[in-house]
């Protein structure tokens, strides 16, 4: 069969590829500035918008009419306005897009400028750029870790979580909980039940916050501390949300130890990670276009992970290698269907009754 020559289509796809992060820093801009915020209640003038937010009313405009060409602002006669796509961008919008505009705007753009080193190391290309590893940099600006953090924090709750059995449940540990969403939902439907969330400070005073909010601050104890740190004893359930895929197996392994110290005999832990496909399987087609977009999201997020640290997704194998090598013995994985980019399946594991 000739292949067919690419046409106009293509070019018209490729130059939309390879201009795409001209578009995102578009965004990150506007949002730095303060645009979406200041557009929530409706369009305004170019020279309103240009003299609250100290920019150049020429360039401001020249940028909006880019993004009002691609359909993520309105534009009417010099007054721009937001679409449903760009209202992500407002700070007050739930699970707002702010936050993470600024962290992909600076230090993740900046990581992927130097992609090349990755693909011919296979290491972070963050460290390169920045001159310490990902989590050190945070620790090293505030700021940005708190927005690391609050980043962090729309994330959803996964989806699996919602086939688990927790009934009579009566302490959950959430070891690197964010911002207390899984708990909240836990105890919201456990009303036994207590919690004890374990993350770094900046995210511990973002989880009371919130959990004082719903109402469940006082069924829930606080231990700000690193998961590398030894960990509260004695919960009946340990969960690990998105965690693990952060980590080189060396530093998996340790965490997973030090939930395996603090776990009793009847203890119970919940992995929820995102599960690749073993190397040469067949690979499904995507059922849908849904599906297909939250499979290529998931991809994409990966490789942020391969740029800016050191962990990576795992096929189940390899998390069953893990688990093993820590003290734990699987006893079920079970697949989430694929609503969101992360779509995480559960691993359940029990202490390993050899040790």
């Amino acid at each position: 069969m000739t292949e067919r020559t690419p046409g106009y289509a293509e070019r018209v796809a490729m130059f939309g590829v390879l201009t795409g992060g001209w578009t995102a820093q578009c965004c990150y801009a506007l949002t730095r500035l303060g645009v979406p915020d200041l557009l929530a209640d409706g369009p305004r003038p170019v020279a309103e918008l240009a003299a609250e937010t100290g920019a150049d009313p020429h360039a401001l405009r020249r940028v909006l009419g880019v993004l009002a060409a691609a359909e993520l602002f309105t534009e009417d006669r010099d007054r721009y306005g937001l679409t449903p796509v760009t209202r992500l961008l407002c700070t007050g919008t739930t699970r707002s897009s702010a936050v993470a505009a600024t962290l992909f705007g600076e230090e993740v753009y900046q990581s992927f400028g130097e992609i090349l080193h990755t693909l011919r190391t296979g290491q972070p290309a963050f460290e390169k750029v920045h001159g310490a590893p990902f989590y050190s940099y945070l620790e090293q600006h505030p700021e940005t870790s708190a927005a690391f953090s609050a980043a962090m924090g729309t994330a959803s709750v996964p989806t699996a979580l919602a086939g688990t059995d927790l009934s009579g449940l009566g302490t959950l540990v959430d070891v690197g909980g964010g911002d207390g969403g899984l708990l909240a939902r836990v105890l919201a439907r456990h009303p036994q039940a207590r919690g004890v969330l374990v993350e770094l400070p900046k995210a511990v005073d973002q989880a009371r916050t919130k959990l004082t909010e719903a109402g469940l601050a006082d069924r829930v104890e606080f231990a700000p501390g690193s998961f590398f740190d030894p960990l509260p004893t004695g919960g009946d359930v340990y969960t690990l949300t998105r965690v693990l895929h952060n980590w080189d197996d060396e530093q998996a392994v340790a965490i997973l130890r030090r939930v395996r110290e603090a776990m009793p005999a009847h203890g119970r832990l919940l992995v929820f990670e995102r599960l690749e496909e073993e190397p040469g399987a067949a690979v499904e087609p995507p059922a849908n276009e849904r599906a297909a977009q939250a499979a290529f999201q998931g991809r994409l997020i990966d490789l942020l992970m391969l740029l800016t640290l050191d962990g990576r997704d795992r096929t189940e194998a390899e998390y069953r290698t893990l688990l093993s090598t820590a003290g734990f013995e699987v006893r079920a994985v079970r697949s989430a269907p694929l609503r969101s980019a992360r779509a995480e399946s559960l691993i359940e594991a029990v202490p390993s009754s050899d040790q």
